[in-house]
């Protein structure tokens, strides 16, 4: 009906153009009474004191953007604001990747951003629809009844009948997500998340977004500023996707497999440990070679047989487990992950341990236990949506043979396999070269091995106007990985709007391992 409704207007308004007739008047106010109708109404927020300092709202958004004024959600948001004396440049909008929640996790998170944009931004973040706070996606009545079909699987599948039953079981979570999550589970794309923050930006009143976003915040940072790109200000994209592999790739290989592998980083990790002294690195063996070797040797017993350390070091480490044991992530702890490795080691050979691996930067800080569902399927919403995936299992074994040290990554997204073909709708293609108001600034390390340098590169050329800011280290991100030569450009960045000079390198912080 609206549609007809604005045709028949415009016709009126074309019939017209040779006067300013009555009819022309009336004509083109029902042209712009129809056109308000058909947008989304900004969203009002009623900002409450929460969580110790921040404050947090609620926004209602449409639940399909092509029919804005019909279904809504809720959008569940949080905030700070900015603890500088002088006068405030707005609002940086945040989101730290996953995709995953961003509200139970901001009291962590905030303090670890660069104090400039604590002090002249107000800092706000909200849980992307389907997940946390927001409307959920929810296929089961209980995390407990999830369990039961994806809970026993082990970090990945190894051999043809563990491949066959991790397949099974996500087919049988795609089947119930089909009966049982209703309308949100075909709205629930990057896309749809972007024209969600992109009303957030209204409801705040700024007339541009300025964001950081780390990891899958960069896709959706990305997606943002193709939709938008006159709105689109200051923004930093940090650990970035391949947006192009990942929306339009070869859907026959694996969407995670597509974006790069982490054996490389694997590769330096043993490398470097091997030149380093056995207190900088515990499970070296004197040189990058036999320290390969003697990782090539770990993998092959535990493949033989479980590795036990006792219940106070982890339990038993499965084969999966073990490749799943270094944290590639985060260099601060590849000091910790070596000491686990050489437990391992230890153990395999008949040895004993007693104490437990020592993290090289202290225990982790404890995150606040959500009161919320937490299904795998949330994730699975956002990824099955947006990237296409084969559908047939010999394309994951085939994907995973080529990925030997990073399976994980090829595995999950076996979900997506037969996941409702419906539910990608709304997915954003392209093109990802619209010119934005402003130029993005991306950062990226060298050795990540979750979004690859290569992949960084692909969107520095993707994009429009990018500037790469290159770092040589390892991790996955620089803002979990800090360079304080990057952290100082990107704040100069977000203040003044000046870019470091093109070809920029910085140098990380932290050392894998030290040499004395």
């Amino acid at each position: 009906m609206r549609t007809a409704g604005l045709a028949a207007a415009a016709g009126l308004v074309a019939a017209g153009c040779g006067q300013a007739s009555a009819a022309t008047v009336t004509s083109t106010a029902t042209v712009a009474a129809v056109t308000a109708l058909a947008r989304p109404a900004v969203p009002a927020l009623a900002w409450k004191p929460c969580d110790k300092g921040f404050y947090c709202a609620t926004a209602r958004v449409p639940l399909n953007y092509s029919d804005p004024r019909g279904a809504q959600l809720s959008i569940a948001v949080i905030s700070s604001r900015a603890t500088g004396p002088g006068p405030s440049l707005g609002w940086l909008f945040f989101n730290g990747g996953g995709p995953n929640p961003q509200v139970s996790t901001m009291s962590r998170v905030y303090p670890n951003l660069p104090a400039a944009w604590r002090e002249r931004y107000n800092v706000i973040t909200f849980d992307p629809r389907g997940e946390g706070y927001s409307t959920q996606v929810q296929c089961y009545p209980t995390e407990a009844a999830e369990g039961k079909v994806i809970g026993g699987l082990p970090a990945f599948p190894v051999g043809a009948a563990q491949e066959t039953a991790y397949y099974q079981a996500y087919a049988k979570l795609a089947a119930q997500c089909t009966s049982t999550a209703g309308p949100l589970l075909y709205h629930d794309s990057t896309a749809d998340i972007a024209r969600d923050m992109n009303l957030l930006r209204k409801a705040v009143g700024d007339p541009v977004l300025n964001y950081y976003g780390q990891s899958y915040g960069t896709l959706l940072g990305a997606t943002y500023a193709n939709l938008f790109p006159s709105t689109t200000g200051r923004m930093i994209l940090d650990g970035n996707l391949n947006p192009v592999a990942w929306s339009t790739g070869d859907s026959q290989v694996p969407a995670f497999a597509r974006l790069g592998s982490a054996q490389p980083v694997m590769n330096d990790f043993l490398a470097l440990c091997g030149q380093a002294p056995v207190k900088g690195c515990a499970f070296s063996a004197g040189t990058p070679a036999a320290t390969t070797a003697k990782w090539d040797t770990l993998l092959r017993l535990a493949g033989q047989h479980p590795i036990n350390l006792g219940a106070q070091l982890g339990g038993t480490y499965t084969y999966a487990d073990v490749v799943s044991s270094v944290d590639l992530g985060s260099v601060s702890q590849w000091q910790s992950s070596a000491v686990l490795l050489e437990q391992l080691w230890t153990v395999a050979h008949g040895g004993k341990v007693t104490a437990p691996p020592v993290s090289s930067s202290g225990p982790a800080p404890s995150s606040p236990v959500p009161s919320y569902y937490t299904g795998r399927e949330q994730h699975l919403a956002i990824e099955c949506a947006d990237a296409p995936n084969p559908g047939n299992l010999a394309a994951y074994t085939a994907a995973a043979a080529e990925n030997t040290l990073a399976p994980t990554s090829v595995w999950d997204s076996v979900g997506c396999a037969t996941w409702p073909a419906a539910a990608a709708q709304d997915r954003y293609t392209g093109p990802w070269n619209r010119p934005t108001a402003s130029t993005i600034l991306l950062l990226a390390n060298t050795g990540d091995p979750n979004t690859t340098y290569r992949d960084s590169v692909a969107m520095s050329h993707e994009l429009a106007r990018a500037r790469l800011l290159t770092v040589d280290g390892y991790g996955h991100t620089t803002g979990n990985n800090p360079s304080t030569c990057a952290i100082d450009d990107a704040v100069n960045y977000t203040l003044t709007g000046a870019l470091p000079a093109p070809g920029t390198v910085c140098q990380q912080n932290g050392t894998p391992f030290p040499a004395s």
